[in-house]
């Protein structure tokens, strides 16, 4: 009976690991196929920029640059004022998403440890901008802008990103699931509210804050359609619409000067990234067990 019982668990026992197997490998395989989708156009992207225009049009396509070139970066910089674009895309960068983290970790911490009235309701609202696409805003923001008389201004390009419904709710759901005891020795000792986030909550959040500078970051350096309204000089402008000069109006793109354009814009974000990427997904999962 034993040596029946061992034959009939052996085939299941097989079975959960042919299954395991099957698993790991469609997930290699789904992996390698996301890899593809994203990674082929940031290789082109690469080598375009070094490749002359006729090796560009070459048919077939080599997938390495035969004869690697820089003048297209050179004649990228000489194309357009990309020095003034980089001072204007970290100025929007640096401005703007620090103000949107300070919001986002001020108006967090109060939802999640302040007696406020009507806490609740105004959580309500912040979430329902959640729910409003952001073109949807920039009407309204443009007539208010330009009643202010900020057209064309810095004020106006940055002082309207200055808040974040995304943020503010990625902060109080990371607040809420701190543990209790640490804020109340902290009140214990006669620390205040500033004193309690600055010395107690925030070192305790650092993974989820790194990820909100990170997407942060990515979203301001990456921002077109706001600062391609509100302004209208090119030395206002940031790398994001600046690349749009090295496009020729006749048709005849230089299409190797333009690859090497975009990765102006594309290589500080991938240097942030690289620096940031392991408080991503520890990040992102803060607070998802309590809200």
């Amino acid at each position: 009976m034993a040596a029946i019982t061992r034959d009939r668990a052996r085939p299941a026992r097989f079975a959960g690991v042919d299954r395991r197997i099957l698993g790991r490998v469609i997930g290699v395989l789904a992996i390698v196929a996301l890899l593809l989708v994203i990674g082929l156009p940031l290789y082109w992207m690469l080598v375009a920029a070094f490749k002359t225009q006729r090796e560009i049009y070459t048919i077939p396509p080599t997938w390495l640059p035969l004869a690697p070139t820089l003048s297209n970066f050179v004649d990228a910089w000489e194309s357009a004022p990309f020095g003034r674009f980089y001072v204007n895309s970290i100025l929007i960068t640096v401005v703007t998403g620090g103000m949107k983290v300070l919001m986002a970790v001020l108006c967090g911490y109060a939802f999640a440890y302040l007696r406020v009235p009507g806490k609740e309701a105004i959580f309500v609202l912040v979430l329902g901008a959640l729910m409003i696409p952001e073109e949807i805003t920039v009407l309204p923001n443009y007539l208010t802008v330009a009643e202010l008389g900020w057209v064309n201004t810095y004020a106006g390009l940055l002082v309207p990103g200055f808040v974040s419904a995304f943020g503010t709710f990625l902060m109080r759901q990371h607040f809420m699931s701190l543990p209790r005891e640490v804020l109340d020795a902290a009140r214990v000792d006669g620390a205040g509210h500033l004193r309690t986030l600055w010395s107690v909550v925030l070192p305790m959040s650092r993974p989820v804050l790194v990820t909100l500078i990170l997407l942060t970051a990515v979203g301001r350096w990456n921002e077109f359609l706001w600062p391609l309204i509100v302004t209208n000089t090119a030395d206002m402008r940031p790398l994001s619409v600046g690349i749009y000069f090295l496009f020729s109006q006749e048709g005849t793109t230089v299409w190797g000067v333009v690859m090497a354009g975009t990765l102006f814009v594309v290589a500080p974000i991938v240097v942030l990234f690289a620096w940031a990427q392991r408080h991503i997904v520890s990040g992102l999962t803060a607070g998802a067990v309590k809200g």
